[in-house]
């Protein structure tokens, strides 16, 4: 299938936003990675009013071939809208859809017509598993829905995964972004006012380590631009008058997606948390830290793992990686910006060979039909 000119579809894209707004920010930027290659979109979210920051005018239309809904998700006895069937149904994350609702949004296809495609968008991970259970199906076996059938799609970092979403003229952007004229307008310092000093991007969970981090030498005057939430008040606990002497934050109100692409483009060091900040970091091709989401029985140590062995991490960054998100205890090694701006480029230049997860998403459903 040519993917410049694709068959016009229409998905039902699903979407529980579980804490932190990032599977509502992966679901959004799915919508619009299709909408960008033609495809007529609806995206079912139990908390659509984030996007109000995220995408401003989404629910209001504004985004040509993208219809934001509310997915009255927890209600069960919201029955579903009366609306035409569509060709694709995605649960984000596993995110468990009525079966009413399947039922109503992508009935069976008739006989002699294109299939409909049920599939579910699974989390980013660089686990040896995914290459495994990519594009595998799973049968209903029972239920009002038995007999249906679903496919598993993994994004992921290989050419043996579904990629990573990545909009189309994304890295000429890039290329053309300038990073002065776009600081002056957020209000942040620019190289005149600023001086030589770097640009640190804090969107984090409250890592135990960041007291040692404000008192790295490579981080000497640094401008720490903080988002809102738990970033700013996990700054705040740990900004003394000491650290005031060495350093200024900038607190950031919430951005739009685009505008937090642009500031980790801006930013000499970018940490970051979750899936599609860790993604867009990648795309920044500047120095980073991911601060991965903690799990309960430790299973992100091996998650964690496993990413910063794709990425071939140099010792330095590889070490700051376990100590900061504390898999082991130790102390926090110093920062090494060049050496880890360097890594992120390689990787990008991988994932840059590769196909990203839109494409390859329009290709399997096509297969699939």
């Amino acid at each position: 299938m040519n993917c410049e000119h694709p068959p016009i579809l229409s998905w039902d894209i699903c979407c529980h936003v579980i804490d932190n707004w990032g599977d509502l920010g992966v679901c959004w930027r799915l919508a619009s990675n299709l909408a960008a290659r033609g495809q007529r979109v609806r995206l079912w979210a139990d908390q659509p009013e984030l996007l109000d920051w995220m995408a401003p005018g989404a629910r209001a239309g504004a985004f040509v071939g993208i219809e934001v809904r509310h997915w009255p998700r927890t209600d069960p006895t919201a029955l579903p809208p009366a609306l035409p069937p569509g060709d694709v149904l995605i649960e984000a994350f596993g995110c468990e859809i009525a079966p009413a609702w399947v039922a109503a949004l992508q009935p069976e296809s008739a006989p002699g017509k294109p299939r409909r495609v049920w599939l579910n968008l699974e989390y980013l991970s660089a686990e040896p598993y995914v290459e495994r259970c990519h594009q595998l199906a799973s049968p209903v076996m029972s239920g009002p829905l038995a007999g249906r059938g679903k496919w598993f799609f993994y994004p992921g970092f290989t050419p043996a995964t579904g990629g990573l979403l990545r909009e189309p003229g994304l890295m000429a952007q890039r290329a053309a972004f300038e990073r002065e004229p776009w600081l002056r307008g957020q209000g942040l310092p620019d190289s005149t006012d600023g001086g030589g000093a770097p640009r640190v991007t804090l969107f984090c969970y409250e890592p135990a380590r960041l007291p040692e981090l404000l008192r790295d030498p490579a981080l000497d005057g640094a401008h720490w631009l903080v988002a809102p939430g738990r970033p700013a008040a996990a700054l705040e606990r740990v900004w003394d008058a000491s650290v005031a002497l060495r350093a200024q934050r900038h607190a950031l109100p919430h951005v739009a997606q685009t505008e937090f692409d642009r500031l980790l483009w801006a930013s000499e060091l970018n940490l970051v948390r979750g899936e599609d900040s860790l993604v867009r970091a990648l795309w920044a091709g500047q120095a980073f830290v991911w601060h991965i989401y903690p799990q309960h029985d430790d299973a992100h140590h091996l998650k964690l793992e496993a990413f910063l062995d794709w990425l071939d991490a140099p010792p330095s960054l590889r070490a700051f990686h376990r100590v900061w998100n504390g898999l082991i205890d130790a102390p926090l090694p110093p920062v090494d910006l060049p050496a880890w701006r360097t890594c992120a480029l390689a990787a990008r230049d991988r994932l840059l060979r590769q196909d990203d997860l839109a494409s390859q998403l329009l290709s399997f459903v096509m297969k699939k039909r």
